[in-house]
């Protein structure tokens, strides 16, 4: 049995065929929420999508099918959501790539900085009616990697222009996503629309499992069995609880009116990263993400 209380809410989470994404869902729909998974392929997200109906006992978990790492696709998800639902009360921006090595989409976009940046931008924008539909609609974009307060954004290599280095690359893509979505936060502040990212630590997911070493920098690489013995196989326990930051925020009423904050994995408000929140290099990584949205290259 389900518990009721998302009862009426409707949440849309990328990337919810595996890994953390899938336990968000299948969190979120035990507490009864209507839930809506995105993945790449329909076959495999209709598997994963009747695996958490089983799990949850709530028979009310979607999908919807596109490549987010395209315009096309995301404005796909975008088209079929809208198809079929009026009001989107969470959207939870959990897909992410971590690429072994650089590569552009067919929208001349890097792939890494295609779905960890421009997908929860142009994902968000599209679905502004429905969210903006719903009388209390949080946007949650789970951030990744590795990084600290003083972790710089580069914002003349923003995808990987100058160097790539797999992981480093796929944190640094992060720090941009959250630049974008805290600068989205400023501009919905004071509407009855929330923006937040949260951090869901260490997880073994399909992804992390498919990390190489030359997608470690030089030094790091010495630690690679200890990297790999932490991403081992665990049956979702880790995953699960990684999850957890997105669930709190997507389901707690104590955040219903909290916007524009960084969560870390004990659900706790936490200082973002100084190069997030420092007005000229968000407004510029913002410029160049609308300027991707609207040529795609």
């Amino acid at each position: 049995m389900t518990d009721t209380l998302l009862h009426k809410r409707t949440i849309l989470i990328t990337g919810g065929t595996g890994g953390i994404g899938k336990q968000t869902a299948l969190a979120l729909a035990r507490l009864g929420a209507t839930v809506i998974i995105t993945g790449r392929n329909l076959a495999s997200a209709q598997t994963a999508a009747e695996e958490i109906r089983q799990a949850s006992g709530n028979p009310q978990v979607d999908v919807l099918a596109a490549d987010l790492s395209t315009r096309s696709g995301v404005k796909a998800i975008a088209s079929q959501y809208r198809a079929k639902y009026q009001q989107l009360d969470v959207l939870i921006n959990n897909a992410g790539l971590a690429e072994a090595q650089r590569r552009l989409t067919q929208d001349g976009v890097e792939a890494d900085f295609a779905v960890n940046v421009v997908a929860p931008f142009l994902l968000t924008q599209e679905l502004m009616p429905c969210l903006q539909a719903s009388p209390a609609a949080r946007v949650i974009t789970v951030t990744g990697g590795s990084h600290s307060a003083n972790s710089p954004i580069d914002t003349g290599n923003l995808q990987a222009e100058r160097e790539f280095v797999g992981l480093n690359h796929y944190s640094h893509t992060k720090l941009a996503m959250m630049a974008v979505m805290y600068e989205f936060a400023q501009r919905v502040a004071g509407s009855s629309m929330t923006s937040n990212v949260c951090y869901p630590g260490q997880a073994s997911t399909a992804m992390t499992r498919s990390v190489t070493p030359d997608m470690l920098p030089g030094v790091a690489r010495l630690i690679w069995p200890l990297f790999k013995w932490f991403v081992r196989p665990d049956g979702g326990k880790s995953a699960a609880k990684a999850a957890q930051s997105s669930v709190f925020l997507a389901s707690s009423p104590a955040v219903e009116s909290v916007n524009g904050q960084y969560f870390n994995t004990r659900c706790q408000p936490t200082e973002w990263p100084k190069a997030v929140v420092d007005p000229a290099i968000r407004q510029h990584v913002w410029a160049t993400v609308e300027d991707l949205t609207r040529s795609g290259r």
